[in-house]
C-alpha cells in the first residue's frame, strides 16, 4: 500500500508499505477511503513531538470501511463504514472510566503518533470498539471527516474547558482550522461576542462567515486595544488560544477578563511565559487538554441535524498520490488559502 512516512524533521516521503494487520483481539483493521492533514501532523514536521519518531506513518484522521476484525471486535464487521477517532480508548482503565481517553493507558493519541496512522490505503485500529464510530446511511464523508479531531478538539479543549456561557464574550486567538471549529461550536452557548484574532485577512473572513461577531488583524498590543475597545475595557470572560506559540499564549493572559479563563488549545513546541506577576490576583483559570473525543457522539446529531456544517472548512482536495502537494498546500495556507484538506485514498 502507499503511505505518508515521517522520515525526520522536515522530511516526509510517499512509500510503499506492508498493509497492516491484526496484531490484537480488539483490532480493526480499515481500508482508508478520506483523511486529511492536521495542524500536529506540521508539528511533528517541525520536530515538537518526540513521541513520534522517523518511519511512522503519518495522520490519525478519517473514515474509512472495515476490512477485516479481530476474534475480540463484537460492535463492528467487515464492510462496515467507519468514522476513525483521533484517540484510541480502551474503554476500561482508570482514565477511560474517568471519561480521559486521551490519556488512557493503552491508547491515547497513538495514530500517526508511537503507531502508524491513516495517512495510508490501509490502517490498524486498536480497540476498534471503543475507538470507532458507524458512518449512517447517507452521512457526507466529507463532513464526517471533520469530527476526528478539529471539531471534538475546538469544542472540548476551547469551548467546554474555556467554559464559554450565554451572554458571554469569548476571543479565539487564531483562526486556523481548530480555531474556526472552536467558534462553530461556541454558538451552542450563545455568546454575546465571539472575537477572532488572526494576522491572515482570508483567515478572518472566514470567521465572520462562520459567526464571528468581531475579528481583529493584529497582534501584541494592537490587538490587546482592540479587545478592551470592544469590552468596555473589562477583557474577554474567555480567550482560547489556538495557535501554540509563545506571543499567542502571551496575549491571552492581556486579554481576560477578572475572573475568566484562558483554554489553551495549541500544541506548544516551545516554552512560554507564564505572568503571574500580573494575574496573580485576577481570579483567573488556565487550562490544558488534549481531545478525548468524549463529544463525538454529540457532534455527530448535530452534523446530521444540520446544526452545524463542519464542510465549509474544506477548501481543497487531492489524492493519496499527491499527498506531498496537500502537504505544501496545507503548510503554506496564507498563500494557498488553505483551511482543511481532504484526501482521497481511492
Amino acid at each position: 500500500m502507499k503511505a505518508l512516512i515521517f522520515e525526520g524533521p522536515g522530511r516526509k516521503t510517499l512509500k510503499d508499505r506492508n498493509i497492516p494487520v491484526i496484531d490484537s483481539a480488539t483490532d480493526a483493521i480499515v481500508r482508508m477511503t478520506k483523511t486529511t492533514i492536521c495542524g500536529t501532523d506540521l508539528h511533528i514536521l517541525k520536530g515538537d513531538v518526540p513521541s513520534c519518531t522517523p518511519g511512522r506513518i503519518l495522520g490519525h484522521e478519517g473514515v474509512g470501511v472495515i476490512e477485516q476484525v479481530g476474534a475480540g471486535v463484537t460492535q463492528f464487521k467487515k464492510g462496515d463504514s467507519v468514522l476513525i477517532s483521533c484517540i484510541s480508548s480502551c474503554g476500561k482503565c482508570e482514565y477511560c472510566r474517568r471519561g480521559m481517553y486521551s490519556h488512557c493507558t493503552t491508547g491515547g493519541w497513538i495514530l500517526g503518533n508511537t503507531i502508524d496512522g491513516t495517512q495510508a490505503e490501509y490502517v490498524r485500529i486498536p480497540h476498534a470498539d471503543t475507538s470507532l464510530y458507524p458512518i449512517p446511511d447517507g452521512a457526507d464523508e466529507d463532513a464526517l471527516v471533520m469530527l476526528s479531531d478539529i471539531l471534538p478538539t475546538g469544542f472540548e479543549c476551547g469551548v467546554l474547558n474555556g467554559k464559554v456561557q450565554p451572554g458571554g464574550s469569548v476571543a479565539i486567538v487564531g483562526a486556523g482550522p481548530v480555531g474556526l471549529a472552536a467558534l462553530l461550536t461556541a454558538q451552542f452557548y450563545s455568546p454575546a461576542e465571539l472575537i477572532v484574532i488572526d494576522l491572515d485577512e482570508n483567515r478572518l473572513q472566514a470567521a465572520k462567515r462562520f459567526g464571528a461577531t468581531n475579528t481583529i488583524r493584529a497582534t501584541g498590543e494592537e490587538a490587546k486595544q482592540r479587545v478592551f475597545e470592544l469590552t468596555e475595557n473589562k477583557g474577554v470572560d474567555t480567550v482560547i488560544e489556538a495557535v501554540g506559540i509563545a506571543p499567542t499564549f502571551e496575549l491571552c493572559q492581556e486579554i481576560v477578563a477578572a475572573g475568566g479563563v484562558i483554554a489553551n488549545v495549541g500544541v506548544h513546541g516551545f516554552k512560554a511565559d507564564l505572568h503571574l506577576e500580573k494575574l496573580w490576583s485576577h481570579n483567573i483559570a488556565i487550562t490544558t487538554r488534549l481531545v478525548d473525543t468524549v463529544s463525538t457522539p454529540m457532534l455527530l446529531k448535530t452534523v446530521r441535524s444540520g446544526k452545524i456544517d463542519p464542510k465549509q472548512l474544506i477548501t481543497h482536495r487531492f489524492k493519496l498520490d499527491d499527498i506531498l502537494d496537500a502537504y505544501d498546500t496545507f503548510s503554506k495556507a496564507e498563500d494557498t488559502r488553505a483551511l482543511k484538506v481532504i484526501i482521497e485514498a481511492v
